[in-house]
This record gives structure tokens, C-alpha cells and sequence, in this order.
């Protein structure tokens, strides 16, 4: 099978309540009622990889969030910016490369005083693309044990034009463009490949460990737990009012808001390893059923069962796939038949009963 026909086949329909940038469907009103919605719940359109420009200044906002797939951003600015991954802070740089794993949450840090806008080239990397050259070369997973590569300066600023090309493929759309963008993956994750394992002075260090990153290390480890602000406040020796004023200035949004986001992120890699619905708030730190549904429905603008019907229509996997490309000689076994979900036992059975 054709690799272009292969792209096409897997293209995504349009999705609702989603922001999906230029190559999908975005809920305007979603956005106007939660501007920083449009990156809650990215899909690639693409099966294997996919790469655009994108730009943020210093009057929007950015949730936290996590995506389903491989993300990496190239820096094109010099914007003093901070941008957390996980709970490690890092200062960026013009030519920092930021790996950023599936399921894993993160976000810039937007300050009110931002003075040039961040600019990056962005590249989605699909698990199944990730997995083949795994497969192909285990030294692939290094690359994802870190979170930043510092280029500027070194031998390895080359990969910056690797980025830029695919991104111009992507926008240009010439005869075959679909085949170039992924062949310029391939390339350009070998090379940071190489760059994680033979350049260790493209690693810089993490900021100095401050109270945010402190507590959000706090929380991704007690996410499950019941969490307060007093408590929380206690655990780290200073006033419910000084981890207020750090979350509104560091992050623009209140600690049980951040806490409700995290969780919510948690909640999606349950969903999407096939999870009841029923059981899922609980695991993950809500009271309920009904208290998770009306979080993630105001997060994300549709409901958990919603969330699901949409994502298995966007992922079902195309025929054939990289293992009938000759240059992907892999033993291939036939796609199971769909499991038939019983009604309480996971999606989309269930029924969204606060609806």
C-alpha cells in the first residue's frame, strides 16, 4: 500500500468540542466560554506524524494538559519563557528542543510581561511510529528520558533545520509532502537520538527547585489522595495565602484548579486503557462519579462518554499500516475483532447519567 494512501486512509473526521488548531475543527464557543481549551485535547490527523508553526503571547493562556501522542517543540524565540514538564521548570532558550512523552502533563508559563511571543515549530509523533523504530533500533527510547536539549552553539543546531523543513513540507504541500514529513521524522528523532546519548552538554539543568515545583511534585504523587489547600500548606511550612498567590502568578489559574486539571489528565490515560467510566473518578482523586463528569465536562466542553465515542472514531486503525511497507519488515498479526462492552463496564456502554 501507497504511503500517501496510507495517511489519507487514517485522515480524522471532524471533532467537536475540541481545539484542533488549521488541520481540524475547533468549538468556537468552547473556546470564547474557555479560551485555554483550544489545547486541552489536541488529535493528530495523521497516523504517524504531523508538524505546524504556532505562536502564544503574553495575554493567552495555556492549561495544563497532555496529549495522546509524542510532542516536540523547537523554540524559535528568545522570549525568557519558563515552561514546565511534569514537575521539572526550565528556562527556554532560541534553539531548545522540549521532548515531551504521552500522558505527560505540561504547559508554558505565560507571563503577563512576556515582551517577544513564543514562537516554536511543533512535530506530533504517534505511539505506533514511535514503536516501529523502537523495534527497528531500541536505542530510540533514550531520547525520551529527558525533557530539554539546549542546540545553540553546539554541533547539533542542525537538527533546528530539521524541523524547519518539515514544518515547510507541511505547509507547502507538494506531490508527496505526506511521504517527506514522515521521512524527515524518522530522520530527525534518529538524530536526537543520537544527540541524547552523545551530547551530554545539551542537557541543561532544571531551575532551582522552588515551591510550584515542589507541589507539583506534591500533587502528581497524591493526585489519587484526598488533597486540600490546608493540607497542602502544612505539608510544606508556609500560609494557604502564599500557595494562592503562587499558583495565580506562576500558573494563572488557582491550586484546586491545577489540582482538577492534573487530575483530569490522569483521568484520560485510565479512559483510554479502557477503564469503567464508573470507576475512573475515584482512582483518581473525586469524590464521585457524578463530581468527575461535571470537572471534566467543564474542562474540556463534552462529557467522558462524549470524550470517548470521539477518540475511537479519530483512532481506529487504518488498514495495513507501517509493517506493509517494505522498509518496515515487521511480523504483523491480524487486528482483533471490537470487544463488546457490556453496559457499567467501561465505554461506550455506560451511560452519562448526570446528563
Amino acid at each position: 500500500m501507497a504511503l500517501d494512501s496510507l495517511m489519507k486512509s487514517k485522515r480524522a473526521a471532524p471533532i467537536r468540542g475540541f481545539g484542533a488548531l488549521s488541520f481540524g475543527v475547533r468549538d468556537d464557543a468552547l473556546v470564547r466560554q474557555n479560551p485555554s481549551a483550544i489545547y486541552q485535547e489536541l488529535m493528530m490527523t495523521t497516523p504517524y506524524a504531523q508538524t505546524h508553526r504556532d505562536v502564544s503571547y503574553a495575554n493567552n493562556t495555556v492549561s495544563l494538559h497532555s496529549h495522546e501522542f509524542y510532542e516536540l517543540l523547537l523554540c524559535r524565540s528568545d522570549c525568557s519563557l519558563e515552561y514546565l514538564v511534569g514537575a521539572d521548570r526550565y528556562s527556554l532558550q532560541k534553539g531548545d528542543i522540549i521532548l515531551i512523552r504521552p500522558g505527560v502533563s505540561h504547559r508554558p508559563l505565560l507571563r503577563k510581561d512576556l515582551s517577544v511571543p513564543y514562537r516554536r515549530d511543533v512535530l506530533w509523533v504517534s505511539t505506533d511510529l514511535m514503536e516501529v523504530l523502537a523495534q527497528m533500533d531500541d536505542e530510540h527510547a533514550d531520547a525520551w528520558h529527558v525533557n530539554l536539549l539546549r542546540t545553540k552553539g553546539t554541533r547539533w543546531e542542525f537538527l533546528c533545520d530539521l524541523f524547519h523543513e518539515g514544518v515547510k513540507e507541511s505547509e507547502q504541500k507538494n506531490p508527496g509532502w505526506r511521504s517527506m514529513v514522515l521521512g524527515n521524522t524518522i530522520q530527525l528523532l534518529t538524530q536526537l537520538m543520537r544527540a541524547c546519548r552523545e551530547g551530554r552538554e545539551l542537557l541543561p539543568s532544571r531551575e532551582q527547585t522552588a515551591l510550584l515545583e515542589r507541589i507539583m511534585a506534591y500533587l502528581e504523587e497524591n493526585f489519587p489522595s484526598r488533597i486540600t489547600l490546608t493540607d497542602t500548606a502544612n505539608h510544606f511550612f508556609v500560609s494557604e495565602s502564599t500557595i494562592t498567590h503562587t499558583f495565580h502568578k506562576e500558573m494563572g489559574v488557582s491550586f484546586y484548579r491545577c489540582l482538577t486539571q492534573l487530575r483530569l489528565i490522569h483521568a484520560k490515560t485510565l479512559m483510554r486503557d479502557g477503564f469503567p467510566l464508573s470507576d475512573i473518578g475515584q482512582h483518581v482523586g473525586f469524590a464521585d462519579y457524578s463530581t468527575f463528569f461535571r470537572a471534566f465536562k467543564k474542562e474540556y466542553g463534552i462529557s467522558p462518554k462524549q470524550y470517548m465515542l470521539q477518540r475511537d472514531s479519530l483512532t481506529r486503525p487504518a488498514q495495513g499500516g507501517l509493517a506493509h511497507l517494505a522498509f518496515f519488515e515487521s511480523p504483523s498479526t491480524p487486528p482483533a475483532a471490537p470487544e463488546t462492552k457490556s453496559p457499567g463496564s467501561g465505554h461506550p456502554a455506560l451511560s452519562d447519567s448526570p446528563e
